[in-house]
């Protein structure tokens, strides 16, 4: 076969290939069979072909990832696969490196026709680990559920998929090279997303704080967003050379579960303790999309943070001066920034699990911030949740307020009360068991009202079901929500985010509009106890004891 030749290969359906509320995520060896990563994207491009008038003469796809086992092959594979199916252009980051929020700046700032993001997010890297991809389209964001079950009937029903022979592209250098007819670019991956948060932030006000003696700790946990942090935050901001660990991005995270929460950070939670702690600390997560924010010896939820952002937004940050539009909130998340939203003025959304469902929001310009208990934060700068976005923003916080993150976070609970909240993660649980123990579930949801529950009763309990206002589309089934006659709420859902067995997430929130001087833990113990009872979990899989909680 002679190079650049197109290949027309048959091949079969692979069981399982339906992507999940962040794309297809699998075990990395299950990608690495021969014809699954190619079946995948033959798929994708099937399933949005229409879009491009039948072909991709006059488009571009964006494609970078976040540099696991296997980020660099894949690339490779799709370079090829792109070229057959006849794109006009591929923007690749240079290494096969782009955080997610990066893949969503370059497709919105270059009007690409979409991308291919290769990720598995928070979960752990390398051959026996984790691998992911996900198609986002043209406005930057994950492709929403119309396009993915596209995706996915697309799947079930391929039996060829084209690529064309080409010794693998140079990807260490930025620069240009034909692959068939298709201009494959390697870009600079720091570039449009750099340009976006100056676009945005006060370089120099933050530059200014570091000059006089801030002191913070960035871990990347050997992740996506080192050389981004490395370049703003040390390189444009001033931060002293050492401010960014774990700054290279390694294929297995060196080691690291990628996914910032107590448990995961603890080498910087640990170096965020004590009188002599720096400042203010934060991490992100594998492919750039969450981060962690901590003060010295003092954590902030994400319901909180996402809570106090919409709050300073218009007074701190130069982006929003115009003020907010509005705010959403996934499901789950703490009702903290409704509070907010209510004393703003703005409409406060809340949507399935997800960051595809806030798309519509933001493009509809109904909302400027939003966010999600899992660690996740963003705002219409991107089309994605912005870990390092969120840190920034908590600079230009700090800097504009000259206080400290515990007195600020203290100052907003004092003001808008506070909701004690935790996260329950029960992993690796038999799926089997899960599912029949939430079919149960959801039928015992008309009679539970009154039911007794942790110190109270239950007022109401549904399964959470979302109309989309833009598009009129309806999403069911998206976790049970119960409400007890105090004002606290239970959310139960099972996660589609890993790739071994189920993960039960149990969230527990009560409001105290106490200044917030109390223990999270002590002020949720009587709700966990009874909800674990209720859930009869130690019956059910032997164990009530939570994987991680945050």
């Amino acid at each position: 076969m002679r190079e650049g030749n197109v290949r027309t290969v048959p091949t079969t359906p692979f069981e399982g290939q339906r992507p999940g509320t962040s794309g297809l995520r699998k075990k990395t060896r299950v990608f690495m069979q021969p014809g699954y990563l190619e079946n995948f994207v033959q798929s994708v491009f099937n399933a949005v072909a229409a879009a491009a008038v039948g072909d991709f003469r006059s488009a571009t796809l964006v494609v970078g990832g976040d540099g696991r086992f296997y980020n660099r092959e894949a690339i490779q594979t799709i370079i090829r696969m792109a070229a057959a199916n006849g794109f006009r252009r591929l923007l690749v980051g240079r290494g096969g490196i782009l955080s997610t929020p990066a893949v969503s700046a370059v497709i919105r700032r270059r009007r690409a026709f979409g991308g291919l993001v290769l990720s598995a997010s928070h979960n752990p890297g390398g051959i026996d680990e984790d691998f992911g991809i996900k198609y986002n389209t043209q406005n930057g964001g994950p492709a929403p559920e119309s396009v993915t079950e596209r995706i996915y009937a697309e799947t079930q029903a391929i039996r060829e998929y084209r690529t064309l022979e080409h010794p693998a592209v140079e990807l260490e250098r930025v620069g240009s090279v034909r692959v068939g007819d298709t201009e494959v670019v390697v870009i600079d991956p720091l570039e449009d997303y750099t340009a976006v948060m100056e676009g945005l932030l006060d370089f120099e006000h933050l530059r200014a704080l570091f000059r006089g003696g801030f002191r913070m700790l960035f871990d990347a946990m050997s992740a996506v967003t080192g050389p981004y942090a490395c370049h703003i935050i040390e390189g444009r901001l001033g931060a002293p050379a050492g401010t960014v660990i774990n700054g290279e991005p390694l294929p297995d995270f060196g080691g690291h579960h990628p996914d910032p929460n107590l448990v995961h950070a603890a080498e910087l939670v640990a170096r965020m303790s004590g009188a002599g702690a720096p400042d203010f600390g934060a991490a992100c997560d594998g492919d750039g999309d969450r981060n962690l924010i901590l003060g010295r010896d003092f954590f902030v939820t994400p319901g909180d943070s996402l809570a106090v952002i919409a709050e300073h937004a218009q007074a701190c940050v130069p982006g929003y001066r115009e003020g907010l539009a509005g705010v959403a909130r996934s499901m789950p998340t703490s009702t903290a920034v409704d509070r907010v939203a209510e004393r703003l003025g703005v409409p406060a959304y809340e949507t399935p699990t997800g960051w595809k469902f806030f798309g519509n929001l933001l493009d509809e310009g109904l909302i400027t911030i939003c966010g999600e208990e899992s660690f996740g934060t963003g705002s219409n700068h991107v089309r994605e949740k912005d870990g390092l976005w969120a840190v920034l923003t908590w600079l230009s916080m700090l800097a504009a307020t000259g206080k400290s993150v515990a007195e600020i976070v203290g100052d907003h609970w004092r003001q808008f009360g506070r909701s004690y909240y935790q996260r329950h993660d029960y992993e690796a649980l038999d799926a089997a068991a899960a599912a029949d123990m939430f079919d149960s579930l959801r039928e015992s949801l008309p009679a539970l009202a009154g039911a007794p529950l942790g110190g109270s009763r239950v007022a109401r309990a549904d399964d959470f079901s979302y109309t989309d206002p833009v598009d009129g589309s309806t999403t069911s089934r998206q976790g049970v929500r119960i409400f007890l006659e105090d004002g606290s709420r239970v959310v139960l859902r099972l996660s589609g985010t890993g790739t071994a067995g189920a993960t039960l997430r149990v969230y527990l929130e009560r409001f105290r509009d106490d200044g917030g001087g109390g223990d999270a833990e002590e002020v949720l113990a009587p709700l966990t106890r009874s909800v674990r009872d209720f859930l009869k979990l130690r019956e059910r899989f032997g164990t009530d004891e939570p994987t991680v909680i945050t």
